[in-house]
């Protein structure tokens, strides 16, 4: 038998717990999608869940301060097609989210501080440049308005959200369906895994796979004989990885060092039903009044549960050691400069005093107006054909500019309902 190593450690007795009944999001109608990815995505404001819709593509967005029960009416982030099969949230803006679907468009959101009245059906942008579904999204963790899709057509495209254009698309380096994706921490390498059972580190400016198939793994750990996927989690603030597995009931989480044997086992945290899938709250979403250095929400059948991980302290003030200086949502890079070649490392901010949301910041979309595009060159059969396209070209501009106009309007009455909404509850229950 294989002789465990135990290690004096600050993280040793990280201590799991499930949140109280009325701390978790009751009723929820989970989607029935089985694809191999986290099925919700937390951050500090928000909870958005993929959810059934009627045959189309939808998920729900909850308020991480309103628990309970959760009316079977709330309204739904709806326009995809067909089943939504990731979603995503913007690291640089908590009202941004992206989704991907198996109608091979991806879809970025503006979700607002308030409640809408009806679902939300108009996305700030839809990227279409995938030939099959898309199954996986991830932003850049430190350039603004950057997104990487990948799709099964094994295509990986990055796009500049805030133009609605693709910045790069990598076609020719996975032979088969792509399983996973992710940046390292600066956003200059990516790591990818496909079903060809080989792991790539690819330089995606460069176009280029710099090194894969590593011959030695630097660690084995044998987990247990499910056949469920793996939800890794990985908090380079405390060196901890927490591994979740679909449709298990535990999740065991890891301390990474750089001295042999290099991953350490700490603990396991165990609960009676298993999970369909989690999300991982970023650092700067946690309580450190509480120790708490990690918060996970377990997806159930019809219910979302958090799980708070916590190191034991006696003492309630801030602890260093704990919290060290962790990425916030300011960008250090703008698209076209992560583009143009240069890297930065994240901006980052302090816990000492806790994080505050921003408040609610849009996200303005700047396309290219393909108008501009001349037509192709050809004969001209009379001067009234060759004046049409100008008359047109006025009268589709006219119709664009009062379209946005309306739909402008349209928000500003819904604010304003809501906001009256809010204050005849407030009056009713004074009354009570």
């Amino acid at each position: 038998m294989s002789r465990r190593v135990v290690r004096q450690s600050k993280f040793r007795h990280v201590f799991g717990q499930a949140a109280k009944a009325d701390q978790s999001y009751e009723d929820i109608r989970v989607s029935k999608v089985t694809w191999d990815s986290s099925f919700c995505a937390v951050n500090p404001k928000f909870l958005a869940i993929i959810v059934e819709a009627g045959g189309g593509g939808a998920f729900i967005v909850l308020p991480l301060a309103k628990t309970g029960r959760v009316d079977k009416n709330y309204p739904l982030v709806t326009g995809h097609t067909a089943p939504v099969l990731d979603i995503d949230w913007c690291p640089h803006n908590d009202n941004v989210i992206a989704s991907a679907s198996d109608d091979t468009t991806v879809m970025v959101w503006q979700i607002p501080d308030y409640t809408p009245m009806r679902n939300i059906t108009e996305p700030i942008i839809t990227l279409e440049g995938h030939s099959k579904r898309v199954g996986i999204l991830c932003w850049h963790p430190t350039a603004r308005n950057v997104l990487l899709s990948a799709g099964g057509d094994n295509v990986i495209i990055i796009w500049n959200v805030g133009t609605g254009e693709v910045l790069l698309s990598l076609d020719d380096m996975h032979p088969d369906v792509i399983h996973s994706v992710c940046w390292n921490s600066n956003g200059s390498l990516l790591a990818t895994t496909c079903k060809d059972k080989t792991l790539r580190i690819i330089d995606p400016r460069k176009g280029q796979v710099v090194a894969n198939n590593f011959e030695e793994p630097v660690a084995l750990q044998e987990m247990d004989t499910s056949n469920g996927v793996l939800l890794p989690f990985y908090d380079p603030d405390s060196s901890i990885v927490y591994l979740c597995g679909k449709g298990d009931s535990s999740i065991r989480y890891f301390e990474i060092t750089d001295e042999p044997p290099f991953v350490h086992y700490l603990n396991t945290f165990s609960s009676k039903e298993p999970q369909r899938g989690m999300g991982f709250m970023p650092k700067r979403g946690l309580e450190v009044n509480k120790c708490e250095i990690a918060r996970f929400y377990k997806l159930h059948e019809r219910k979302c549960e958090p799980i708070i991980m916590t190191v034991p302290r006696k003492s309630d003030l801030f602890q260093d050691d704990l919290y060290p200086d962790t990425p916030g949502p300011e960008p250090a890079l703008e698209a076209d400069e992560w583009l143009a070649g240069q890297d930065a490392e994240p901006v980052l901010i302090s816990l000492r005093d806790g994080y505050i949301p921003p408040k609610h910041r849009e996200l303005r979309v700047t396309k290219r107006n393909i108008l501009d595009v001349r037509p192709p060159s050809g004969p001209r059969r009379s001067q009234s054909a060759s004046d049409a396209p100008l008359s047109q070209q006025h009268t589709l501009e006219t119709l664009l500019e009062e379209i946005k106009a309306l739909r402008e309007q349209v928000q500003a009455q819904e604010q304003r309902i809501t906001a009256l909404e809010n204050m005849l509850c407030e009056l009713v229950d004074g009354t009570d």
